[in-house]
């Protein structure tokens, strides 16, 4: 009998798990009428990262857009490019299989990024690229 229940103890360990997944936002990268953040899904032993924000397509309705990282090292390629696209020039991208960065310098407003995925589309300025490599280079 004590083996039989050995061999249940782990299946009962797991039972316990929260079956929803967690959302954590690791940073509010802009607020307002066009938020953008950045998020940790965790879902029992997986861990994947979410860059959420209001597709700018869309100028009547919100409409909010998320481009999917399953695992940290997809989302330090991110960062990478970021800190590549803010020492290149202007017209620079940086494409990856669903989604790209460009760099898109404005003459009185300084550098901007396009961020293009397969449904959304949205900009973002050099310090708000510059929270998420911080937030990015952060994680472990």
């Amino acid at each position: 009998m004590k083996k039989l229940t050995f061999f249940f103890f782990p299946f009962t360990i797991l039972s316990w798990l929260p079956l929803d997944p967690t959302a954590i936002n690791l940073a509010d990268i802009r607020t307002g009428k066009w938020p953008m953040n950045l998020e940790r899904d965790i879902d029992r032993r997986d861990t994947s990262y979410s860059l959420i924000f209001r597709d700018q397509h869309y100028e009547d309705g919100v409409v909010m857009d998320t481009l999917g990282f399953e695992n940290l090292r997809q989302l330090k390629y991110l960062g990478q490019a970021l800190d590549v696209l803010k020492k290149g020039h202007n017209g620079d991208i940086a494409n990856f299989s669903n989604y790209s960065i460009k760099r898109a310098d404005k003459r009185y407003e300084g550098v901007w990024y396009i961020l293009r995925d397969k449904w959304g589309l949205t900009d973002f300025q050099q310090p708000e690229a510059d929270i998420m490599c911080k937030t990015i280079d952060g994680l472990k």
